[in-house]
């Protein structure tokens, strides 16, 4: 489930609850307001916290995955946060039109992958090759190349390594696209398996159209 919209559900499951244990406790047992308040507030966030931890079994059911599994694609998740918004960075920071394309190109995916795997965390473990490999790489590279092309002055040699560093991300956003698949990659099995059922119908419901004349 959407982390606002979990919490929202919560928020909505927790208030009427302090309502209730509020009139409960001051007309029911004569509390007074402030002790009344206090059990209010103490009922709602117990509440609050038990149906989190429903919830967030359930999703993690629902995913196969454990707390300790999803604590360790959790952790590795956020750093992966940290290291696009590097990687949004340094891209944006290069002025050259020509590399706009790619560069977009090359957020776009990334950030696919990543809200892909956020959603469904069970996906991480197609997508290690980026989180672990690639991701690092396209940072690395990234960084370096927006530092050496700020210089003002460039050599021959200067201007041979930050052509070469662009062939090189071309090469790795092509391996990107293969990430993307690979995360991709029971869906799109799945929809082959369903086209296949699709045309057997079909072909089943021609066949007795061609009986019947």
């Amino acid at each position: 489930m959407n982390p606002f919209l979990s919490f929202v559900l919560r928020t909505l499951i927790a208030i009427p609850t302090a309502g209730i244990v509020w009139l409960i406790s001051f007309f029911g047992y004569d509390q007074s307001i402030l002790l009344s308040t206090t059990f209010a507030v103490a009922g709602g966030f117990i509440i609050y916290l038990i149906a989190k931890t429903i919830m967030k079994h359930r999703f993690l059911k629902s995913q196969g995955l454990t707390r300790r599994e999803y604590k360790y694609i959790e952790k590795n998740l956020n750093e992966a946060k940290r290291k696009i918004d590097r990687l949004n960075k340094a891209l944006f920071s290069l002025k050259q039109l020509t590399m706009l394309k790619q560069n977009l190109e090359i957020l776009r995916i990334t950030r696919k992958i990543y809200r892909i795997t956020k959603k469904e965390p069970k996906r991480f473990y197609l997508a290690e090759r980026f989180y672990f490999y690639h991701l690092d790489s396209f940072v690395e590279l990234a960084e370096k190349y927006s530092f050496l092309s700020a210089q003002p002055t460039k050599n021959l040699d200067l201007r041979l390594s930050l052509q070469e560093t662009r062939k090189t991300i071309e090469e790795m956003r092509n391996s990107l696209e293969k990430d993307l698949d690979q995360v991709l990659s029971n869906d799109i099995d799945q929809l082959h398996l369903e086209l296949d059922v699709a045309k057997r119908n079909i072909n089943t419901i021609q066949d007795e159209s061609r009986r019947l004349k």
